[in-house]
């Protein structure tokens, strides 16, 4: 079976504050909350989704919440940005949205043909707003704060700051299925998938900068997306074959995942779109009950007790 990558999955982060992080991403971003559960390796601390109305791969922000840590540096071997797709045309909207939330953001400004916002979240992650031609057909969540016609349509794609990129470049193009648009400046774009779903993974090669630490406003990892088990199996497969060492498939409830770290640091996975986030609620009701998986429900009423309270807007 040919390997085949679809985009980008999901990108996970890590921030220190539960409810600063649903207000902002509800309320400001516009985004549903999907899924509320607990970090499977350390079910003390939340895991929160969001995405559209129901979490479709290529949507879903996920965040670890390690309260009271202390903030994750800039630097070399991270993913330094992350883009989300609006429609053509939407950026002079989110331009007054964010002024009226008191964010700082960039002018816009072309990239690889593509007018581009930047900004922060309140935990220090770098957000990128791009116009992209035909993402209108995508759905959005409608009944958040966005208007539809504006409204964030899933991801565009990721940066990555790399001290070296030529190791990178081989694994992507030569081993995952990227394809190379072009350079402008110290920064190189490469992309997979199709469509408008097709995502890119940008590279700004920066040797004179140390190496970032992974802390709380940090990008933890980069999901990438795969149809089934069968393509994960061909990925794990192939990415062994090449001498990439991979973890054994994880069983993440709402897909299965594989982990391993590209030439520059950055933990990349390798997700399924199934089984998706409906496995264990319906669609009207995502994100209003703290799910947990079938081996930690014994421990409810413990983990209950150990989480912070969070309000979500919109929710009763």
């Amino acid at each position: 079976m040919e390997a085949k990558m679809l985009g980008l999955h999901h990108v996970t982060a890590i921030v220190d504050d539960p409810q600063v992080n649903v207000d902002f991403y509800t309320s400001v971003l516009g985004l549903r909350m999907i899924k509320k559960t607990v970090n499977f390796d350390d079910p003390s601390a939340y895991h929160l989704y969001y995405g559209d109305e129901t979490g479709r791969p290529g949507t879903a922000i996920t965040f670890f919440f390690w309260e009271g840590a202390r903030r994750g540096t800039n630097g070399t071997g991270q993913t330094s940005s992350t883009a989300y797709a609006v429609p053509v045309g939407a950026l002079g909207y989110w331009a007054e949205r964010l002024k009226e939330f008191d964010l700082r953001f960039s002018d816009p400004q072309p990239r690889f043909g593509q007018q581009t916002l930047s900004f922060y979240d309140p935990a220090g992650l770098l957000i990128d707003l791009v116009e992209v031609p035909g993402v209108e057909t995508l759905p959005a969540w409608t009944r958040g704060p966005v208007p539809v016609e504006f409204a964030i349509r899933g991801f565009a794609g990721v940066t990555l700051t790399l001290a070296q990129a030529a190791a990178t470049v081989s694994l992507l193009t030569g081993t995952m299925g990227f394809r190379e648009v072009g350079s402008e400046g110290n920064r190189s774009r490469y992309m997979v998938g199709e469509g408008v779903e097709a995502a890119f993974l940008d590279i700004i090669a920066r040797p004179d900068v140390p190496r970032g630490t992974i802390s709380a406003g940090s990008v933890h990892h980069v999901a990438w997306r795969v149809a089934d088990d069968a393509q994960q199996e061909a990925w794990l497969s192939l990415l062994r074959r090449r001498g990439v060492q991979v973890t054994p498939v994880q069983d993440r409830q709402y897909f299965h995942s594989i982990y391993f770290r590209e030439p520059g640091g950055v933990l990349f996975e390798i997700a399924t779109d199934q089984p998706g986030f409906l496995i264990d609620e319906p669609v009207e009701t995502l994100g209003t009950e703290l799910k947990l998986p079938p081996w930690f429900e014994a421990q409810r009423e413990q983990i209950e007790s150990r989480l912070t309270p969070i309000r979500v807007p919109g929710q009763m």
